[in-house]
């Protein structure tokens, strides 16, 4: 991931020395299930523990360079654990596995990693979202579908839809970090041929991994569920974002995102604050639903493995997990600063939409005196379209009507927009984890 996008955190965690770190653990603590089940000495393995190799800069170096001569990483990472260890302990290194069984554990932990600040950072967008939306459930704005004025709803509702959407991510993106959180040490084609399955079971007990069946890899239908809920996740604050762009447009001027001073929002237009960040957002969730396809297509492998999958996830599942927390520190951010424009809301409800908002009022308060549906919706459709062409506000248009027989207290009642919103504090209920 270029480091324009790359949260430090994050990125630590797949690099080369986090990568042979976690390999190394995996080793030793191999190594140590073999001294409790009197495979090796437990002497011996003490002394693997005393000389472990410092994994820095010189390290990765080295299997940098012994991987010229070997042409596998993984051989060339236990050919150089071991020469730093020395023999006759270092022997005991890789004893009875295969490259995968380490590979695989040791990816699996790092994932399980990743998601534990994927979910963390969710949440903060999530109680972002929250807090806006119990701060504005009040506040009326107009209601769009089909990009067309529909019908009042608030600030507020469209708040807590988002907040609900990312609660829902929230709990796939568990059951992802449950589903990678696995391991296997069952060798070259997962059938314990060479190792005990209670070395597997010491090994992820101490990891804090499920073991689980496996061929010589562990299934990646698991590696794409992970990367499902980073998709998911990126769509999710896409919604946002996008929602955001759109009442940010000039027409419209119902929200902004926030500016900064010294900021520029263009470079030839001194007046332009354009909803950049927005953007971005929407932009990155494209690339993140790429991954997943990608993912997917890593499933099926050859027989009990092949290595089609590894070259594409030392790309994919590491820019995933940068990505997906990038975008949430990001949104959560637009989420606390976003700014609002309530004023303009409130005039583009009434006056910008003439009115018209609230036309399926007027329909059911004819249908309520008695006039049949469709004549009723005729009727109204037809004030509708004079109240466009002449510019005038709907409710003069339906008063002057002859064939609108409503008084003055049943239209006061359709146009009245607090009898529409009555039931807003729904979408608040709906939030049950909010302080």
């Amino acid at each position: 991931m270029i480091p324009r996008y790359a949260p430090k955190d994050v990125a630590a965690l797949f690099s080369d020395e986090h990568r042979f770190e976690t390999m190394l653990e995996v080793e030793l603590l191999a190594a140590e299930g073999l001294a409790e089940h009197g495979v090796v000495a437990h002497r011996d393995v003490a002394v693997l523990r005393q000389r472990r190799p410092v994994i820095d800069a010189a390290f990765v170096a080295d299997v940098d360079a012994r991987e010229q001569v070997t042409n596998h990483d993984t051989a060339a990472f236990v050919d150089v654990v071991q020469s730093r260890i020395g023999m006759p302990e270092g022997a005991w290194i890789h004893y009875g596995l295969t490259s995968s069984d380490v590979v695989d554990t040791a990816l699996c932990f790092t994932l399980s990693q990743a998601m534990d600040i994927v979910i963390t950072d969710a949440t903060a967008l999530r109680d972002a979202l929250t807090r806006r939306a119990m701060a504005t459930i009040d506040v009326p704005v107009t209601g769009r579908t089909h990009g067309v004025h529909a019908e009042p709803t608030t600030y507020g509702a469209k708040f807590a839809l988002f907040a609900l959407q990312v609660q829902r991510d929230i709990e796939r993106a568990q059951r992802a970090r449950t589903s990678i959180a696995v391991g296997k040490l069952s060798g070259a084609v997962g059938t314990y041929s060479n190792i005990d399955p209670a070395i597997e079971a010491y090994v992820c007990a101490r990891l804090g991994l499920a073991p689980v069946p496996a061929t010589q890899v562990i299934a990646r239908d698991r590696h794409a569920e992970l990367l499902y809920a980073c998709a998911s996740l990126g769509t999710a604050v896409e919604q946002f974002a996008l929602e955001v762009r759109h009442l940010a447009r000039s027409e419209v001027g119902e929200a902004e995102e926030p500016f900064t001073v010294g900021q520029k929002g263009s470079s030839a237009m001194p007046h332009k604050r354009n909803p950049v960040l927005s953007e971005r957002l929407c932009g990155l969730a494209r690339v993140l639903r790429g991954y997943l396809q990608t993912g997917l297509e890593d499933v099926a492998l050859w027989h009990e493995r092949d290595i089609s999958h590894s070259s594409v996830e030392r790309v994919i599942l590491p820019d995933a997990l940068q990505l997906t927390v990038y975008m949430l520190r990001k949104a959560t951010g637009l989420a606390d600063g976003l700014v609002l424009h309530p004023e303009r809301a409130l005039e583009n409800l009434t006056v910008g939409s003439l009115g018209l908002v609230f036309s399926q009022s007027v329909l059911l308060a004819l249908v309520e005196s008695g006039v049949a549906r469709d004549d009723a919706y005729r009727v109204v459709q037809n004030a509708a379209r004079r109240s466009v062409d002449e510019g005038r506000n709907f409710r003069d248009v339906i008063g002057g009507d002859a064939e609108v027989t409503l008084n003055e207290e049943a239209l006061a009642k359709a146009f009245d927009t607090n009898r529409l919103l009555a039931h807003r504090g729904r979408f608040i209920e709906a939030l049950t984890w909010r302080p």
